[in-house]
């Protein structure tokens, strides 16, 4: 029992360092390979040292966004943060990029059409706003005849709602893009 209890403060201490040293996500399996461990005794030891960093009310958290954790300043601390830093808060979303946001979060990977189809107007500069402020990311090419990007949300998108992961988005009714010919 005490040398499990070894192994998992020694995968705590390699994990708080490398999340420390990258300053952004870090998926579960590159620190597993990093640390020569099981993804799952990886898993284990972040979400036991998140609990614990929680728990302790310490300034730094640990978030799991998606499949890998990120090293974050805690909330509470938000304000001293930017006073030291002298940072300010990100700007606010427009009405249009958060009607484009939701769309591209709901219907990704999504294209500029499908944006548009669904807001009724033209949406280059929102999406192109949207990408600027690393919400969204191209996420390829749709296999059809001028071959449109895709987009897809971020974990930046993850993190400035609060989100840990798409499924934690609230249901809604999507729109059928693709209705069948009555007759058919």
């Amino acid at each position: 029992m005490e040398q499990l209890n070894l192994v998992q403060l020694e995968l705590q201490r390699g994990i708080e360092a490398i999340l420390f040293a990258a300053g952004e996500r870090v998926e579960l399996s590159r620190l597993a390979a990093a640390l020569s461990a099981d993804p799952k005794d990886v898993a284990l030891a972040a979400d036991s040292l998140a609990d614990q960093l929680a728990f302790d009310r310490r300034g730094i958290r640990i978030l799991r966004l998606e499949d890998g954790y990120q090293m974050v300043s805690s909330g509470e601390m938000g304000d001293l943060v930017a006073k030291a830093l002298e940072t300010r808060k990100p700007p606010r979303l427009s009405a249009a990029q958060l009607e484009a946001l939701t769309v591209i979060a709901y219907y990704q990977p999504a294209t500029r059409a499908v944006v548009e189809q669904l807001r009724g107007v033209d949406s280059g500069y929102t999406i192109a706003a949207l990408l600027n402020k690393k919400l969204i990311a191209e996420a390829g090419r749709l296999a059809v005849p001028g071959r449109p990007i895709q987009y897809r949300t971020t974990p930046d998108f993850l993190r400035t709602f609060g989100l840990t992961s798409l499924e934690e988005l609230p249901p809604i009714e999507k729109v059928d893009l693709n209705p069948e010919e009555v007759g058919q």
